[in-house]
């Protein structure tokens, strides 16, 4: 026959490997928390660059202002007079 286990067993057996997987973690967290200890590096030197050479800046040339050609004038339109519209009789 087969043999079953309570699932109380099941549930201690959980929390101590959950428990146990935890502690790991916290003193893997602890070990990244200490200031780990760094080679000094060299302080290099800065290094000169020569001056940037002056660049005088170009002269534009002054271009003449074209003249625009006239726009032609459009004569004006009469307005076309509408009828009156019809009034409605309403009863009541």
């Amino acid at each position: 026959m087969a043999h079953h286990h309570e699932p109380s067993i099941l549930l201690r057996l959980l929390l101590i490997t959950l428990s146990l997987m935890s502690c790991k973690a916290v003193f893997a967290s602890r070990h990244l928390l200490e200031e780990p200890t760094l080679p000094k590096v060299p302080e290099l030197p800065k290094p000169e660059l020569p001056p940037l050479p002056h660049i005088p800046e170009p002269k534009l040339p002054t271009l003449p202002k074209p003249e625009l050609p006239t726009v032609p004038q459009i004569p004006a339109l009469e307005k076309p007079e509408l009828p009156p519209l019809p009034k409605l009789e309403t009863s009541m």
